[in-house]
């Protein structure tokens, strides 16, 4: 094992990249606002226990992939797998009920799951999501599904699939299960142990196993949307004509389940390429389950790295908005600490400016104004401190551009 090598499935964030994620958080904190949520912030770890009931104990999550160990105290802890049961349990522990409903939040956070690293998964990945809490009607599916595509669009992704399904009320899901054992029954030796473990505790998790064996013999299965009951059913259609009505193309998909057991009703899916970035739906029982009154909530989780790679893959370049505005190139000890000084100076009238900390000649300082971006150079030497003219270079353009060094920053405002 070295210690100068990431553990397996992390991944660093270089400074030179840094910018893209902040990019990407922008867009979603100005979309976030824009539909009224607010944004929580919740522990990196919770109780192991919050997740085995709020997750599902016979998810693929819970059986295989949660970092858990025992603290000092010899309680037993979970790296957060995902957001949402972190959300619901704040959203008891505060009281947040009593706040005026529907609660709309979004967060960014770190999630951990312990699986191979593949292409846009990773054991320490990032997620946008949101949660909205307390309405029960469709619209609110509608507002937190068209959130993501908005977002999703903002950013330049204009060949999303929006995939939708309803996998009904706990009282569906009851008799559908039935039903869905009846079909296996039959094929139940050819399952993967895993799913063969589920057949009596959780069937419907059978449906989202990654065995390609699984997968073929689940194919054939009954489809559970034929089998909701009338609420949720009716649920459902005016799901869709909310969609209609909001301009949302989609395509209805009964293959979704989702891979938590919290979700009801409403589920969906938004795909791009090869990539799944978002997925959501209700969770309507998941509060009671944390021992709450019974209540309403819908939300999404979209993967920071998964976007990041398609993005990539369809050639849409981030802005990059970190470059400074203006490089100092001093000429000899004087002109150095003068242009620390003026650095400072225009920093604070909010310039982003930079100067030479490593003694360079002037040649090397104008490699280096070149390869940080700096959109302007400056080359400050001893005419320039007693004369107070002073040359911009453009770096683009290679044009100079003369004024007074005390309007430096009347050019930035103007020029920004």
């Amino acid at each position: 094992m070295l210690i100068t090598k990431a553990p397996k499935g992390t991944e660093d964030l270089l400074p030179k990249n840094s910018y893209r994620w902040q990019y990407l958080e922008e867009k979603f904190r100005t979309v976030c606002k824009n539909f009224g949520y607010k944004e929580i912030r919740v522990p990196t770890f919770e109780h192991t226990e919050l997740f085995e009931r709020g997750v599902g104990d016979t998810t693929d999550v819970v059986e295989k992939q949660m970092y858990t160990f025992n603290d000092k105290g010899g309680r037993s802890i979970t790296l957060r797998p995902e957001g949402t049961a972190s959300v619901a349990r704040c959203y008891l522990e505060n009281n947040l009920y009593a706040d005026a409903l529907p609660l709309k939040m979004w967060y960014e956070l770190p999630c951990f799951r312990y699986e191979n690293k593949q292409k846009g998964r990773l054991r320490e990945f990032h997620q946008f999501g949101v949660e909205a809490f307390g309405a029960k009607g469709p619209s609110i599916d509608a507002e937190v599904l068209t959130l993501a595509v908005t977002f999703l669009k903002s950013v330049g992704l204009n060949d999303l699939s929006v995939n939708i399904n309803s996998i009904g009320c706990p009282e569906c899901r009851r008799k559908y299960n039935e039903i869905l054992r009846d079909y296996l029954r039959p094929h139940l030796s050819e399952l993967c142990g895993t799913c063969q473990s589920r057949f009596e505790r959780n069937p419907l998790r059978i449906l989202d196993c990654k065995s390609e064996i699984c997968q073929g013999i689940a194919a054939g299965a009954p489809r559970l949307l034929d089998y909701i009951c009338d609420d949720c059913r009716e649920h459902f259609e005016s799901f869709k004509k909310a969609l209609d009505n909001l301009g949302i193309s989609y395509r209805i998909d009964s293959g979704i389940v989702r891979g938590l057991d919290y979700y009801t009703k409403t589920v969906f899916e938004i795909i791009s390429g090869p990539f799944t970035v978002c997925g959501g739906g209700r969770y309507d029982g998941l509060v009671e389950e944390f021992g709450g009154d019974a209540t309403p909530a819908i939300g999404f989780g979209l993967g920071i790295e998964r976007l990041l790679i398609r993005l990539d893959e369809l050639g849409i370049e981030i802005p990059d908005s970190g470059k400074p505005d203006l490089y100092i190139a001093p000429l000899g000890d004087t002109a150095r600490d003068a242009a620390q000084t003026l650095c400072y100076k225009l920093r604070g009238d909010g310039v982003a400016a930079e100067t030479d900390h490593m003694s360079r000649g002037l040649k090397p300082q104008m490699k280096y104004s070149d390869k940080i971006g700096a959109r302007y150079t400056l080359v400050l030497g001893d005419s320039e401190l007693e004369t107070g003219n002073i040359k911009l270079k453009n770096m683009e353009t290679g044009e100079q551009i003369e004024l007074q060094m005390d309007k430096i920053t009347d050019f930035f405002r103007e020029d920004n």
